[in-house]
């Protein structure tokens, strides 16, 4: 039997030393990108918002690829043969680039690029958290239910508090986005608190 959230559940707010963790804004993600995701164009406005919010507090990832499969290991090698088409030796750098505005915030912010799905594997994110004495991750982004699911549970088993918002998060489809949010908010919420932009900004200080 799942457990009701109580309002105790969850004391945490977000601080002046919290962190915005925004996930894969990239071009080749785009609707006209290689690798298209549906309404990532819909929530730029939301991401763009809360990385004005704090540029200095914010920190985008970039999903890189391999030159090839070969450079990738078990079932990362495979995934890659079937998409060999989408490594570096093949696409254009330029793909791998942020969307504007967020290319220009990002002169104000950290740029980490990450290998796989979650974005403490392979980046240094944890040691960047730790030096800058960050007491929980604001979490927007791409996917819903790939990396930003990936990186929201690695960051709950460090401990984070995380505060996920909602319409600046998109998944590939409603269905999986819908469900994604169900399991924070019955199975994590002593974790996970989940917001939408205006209602972040309105409690998140400067």
């Amino acid at each position: 039997m799942l457990l009701e959230p109580k309002s105790d559940d969850f004391p945490w707010l977000p601080t002046r030393a919290t962190v915005h963790l925004a996930i894969d804004m990239q071009c080749m993600f785009a609707r006209d990108g290689l690798w298209p995701t549906p309404w990532l164009e819909r929530i730029l406005p939301m991401v763009t918002r809360i990385a004005e919010h704090a540029p200095q507090r914010t920190v985008f990832t970039r999903f890189v690829p391999p030159a090839r499969p070969e450079e990738m290991h078990g079932t990362w090698q495979r995934y890659y043969e079937a998409w060999r088409a989408l490594t570096l030796d093949h696409i254009d750098p330029r793909h791998l680039g942020l969307l504007s505005p967020l290319d220009e915030i990002a002169r104000f912010a950290r740029v980490l690029d990450k290998p796989v799905y979650s974005a403490f594997v392979g980046t240094g994110l944890q040691r960047l958290l730790v030096e800058r004495g960050a007491d929980g991750l604001v979490v927007t982004g791409a996917e819903t239910d790939v990396c930003v699911l990936a990186t929201v549970l690695d960051a709950v088993d460090l401990g984070y508090p995380v505060f996920v918002v909602t319409d600046a998060i998109c998944g590939s489809t409603d269905r999986s986005h819908d469900a994604v949010l169900t399991l924070y908010r019955t199975r994590f919420y002593q974790q996970i608190q989940t917001f939408t932009t205006d209602q972040l900004l309105d409690i998140w200080p400067r």
